[in-house]
């Protein structure tokens, strides 16, 4: 499989965050309203046997990636007063020059979001107020047309993110991939893309050499997406994760049906080290093909898989 490099340049504020396992969902709905709902069908077939035809990534600020989440033993500032470990826990973006290192000098290059995004530029969530008209009236009301807040996640203008891709593209180009995203770009991301949210170009698509990059004696795997790591043989007492439940939502017309919700599903966070047994590391993902996440929609699939990095962690 390739790995894939995407740069995108964010165009408007966003109403879901910039997740790969969401990404994912629309992405498949992309194939299905542009491809053709055989075509999706094909690409799905062994999705949950591990041979997904796509993995993507969250969305990253351009040339950094997400702080490993690992305990304090394994930090080089353990033994430090605890103002400067909360300091420490502040800085959660590694720069990929520093990813080839061992862990804890690839923790002690860890800078904060001032530093990635500037000291006035740092991404911000707030309300934003919205209203409903009554086209009777031409006002606003009381009820289904009173004024309502929604939050949303506001970057500096032509923020870049970075999303890390590993495409099969025996069944997919990544030509096709390409012009997949532009067309999300175009409609929009995630929750209220519909009133403008969402919106980002496709600056660039390369193939990524960040995966070639990793210590020679690398022995652990980095997750860059939220993902289901059971049942695939990881040392449990080398393996580090946060857990993050997903309350998922159906996209397209399902979203105006009477159970928009999925399935909630118990996922490993973003930044999660794991250690295969064996002392040998992946080298492009790792993870689970989700089934049975959606009780409307039985053919339905979620990503549980997420892109790789090999780290070298080091012994406690």
């Amino acid at each position: 499989m390739t790995p894939l490099r995407v740069t995108l340049r964010l165009r408007s504020p966003l109403g879901t965050p910039l997740t790969g396992d969401t990404l994912f969902g629309q992405l498949c709905h992309a194939v299905h309203e542009m491809l053709g709902e055989e075509k999706l069908e094909t690409l799905l077939d062994g999705y949950t046997a591990g041979s997904p035809w796509l993995v993507v990534s969250d969305g990253f600020p351009s040339g950094y990636l997400p702080r490993p989440t690992v305990p304090a033993t394994l930090q080089a500032n353990s033994g430090e007063d605890p103002a400067r470990r909360k300091e420490a826990k502040g800085k959660r973006w590694i720069p990929h020059d520093q990813i080839a290192q061992p862990l804890r000098q690839l923790l002690s290059s860890a800078v904060s979001d001032e530093e990635v995004y500037g000291k006035q530029d740092r991404p911000i969530q707030a309300v934003a107020f919205h209203n409903t008209l009554n086209r009777l009236t031409g006002t606003t009301g009381t009820g289904e047309f009173a004024p309502y807040t929604q939050s949303q996640i506001f970057y500096q203008r032509d923020q870049h993110m970075d999303l890390w891709c590993v495409l099969d593209e025996d069944r997919l180009p990544h030509e096709t991939l390409l012009q997949l995203l532009e067309y999300i770009g175009n409609v929009g991301y995630g929750r209220d893309a519909s009133i403008g949210l969402g919106k980002f170009a496709v600056e660039q698509m390369v193939e990524a050499a960040l995966f070639k990059q990793a210590h020679p004696h690398a022995n652990a795997c980095w997750t860059l997406a939220p993902c289901t790591p059971q049942g695939l043989g990881f040392n449990t007492s080398r393996s580090y994760w946060q857990v993050l439940t997903r309350f998922g939502r159906h996209g397209g017309t399902l979203a105006l049906g009477a159970n928009p919700f999925k399935q909630p599903l118990l996922l490993a966070a973003t930044g999660a080290i794991f250690t295969p047994t064996g002392n040998r590391a992946h080298t492009r993902f790792i993870g689970n093909g989700l089934a049975k996440v959606s009780l409307i929609q039985k053919t339905a699939v979620h990503q549980g898989y997420a892109p790789v990095l090999r780290i070298c962690m080091e012994a406690i």
